[in-house]
């Protein structure tokens, strides 16, 4: 079984300071990311909205390019991750360890933790 590569939110911080052209997938849902969000361009695709965004997954993401997947603690980002892997064979996927809560508390403490 593929699983993605953890990264930790100031691993994560410094392949975009260094401009790394990461894809940045939330999966968390639209109330979340209103809550706390990346100061950076978001993937957005709800896990709860699967249906409507499965059709045209390839057209969202590149399989050919790193993909970083994220949620609010990193368990629901892991399970997507492995999922991308398995069923849609993206062969580079990294999981957000913490997700959004240890980007807040590690890297950016003016978003808001919930």
């Amino acid at each position: 079984m593929s699983t993605p590569t953890p990264l930790s939110a100031r691993q994560l911080h410094q392949r975009l300071e260094a401009g790394k052209q990461l894809q940045l997938v939330d999966v968390r849902e639209s109330m979340e990311l209103e809550l706390a969000r990346l100061n950076t361009p978001v993937i957005h695709l709800p896990l709860s909205e699967s249906e409507r965004w499965i059709p045209s997954l390839r057209d969202q993401l590149d399989a050919e390019r790193d993909v970083v997947v994220l949620c609010h603690a990193g368990i629901r980002s892991w399970q997507f991750g492995c999922w991308l892997m398995e069923a849609q064979g993206f062969p580079r996927v990294w999981n957000l360890q913490g997700g959004i809560d240890a980007w807040s508390a590690e890297v950016d403490p003016t978003v808001p933790r919930y």
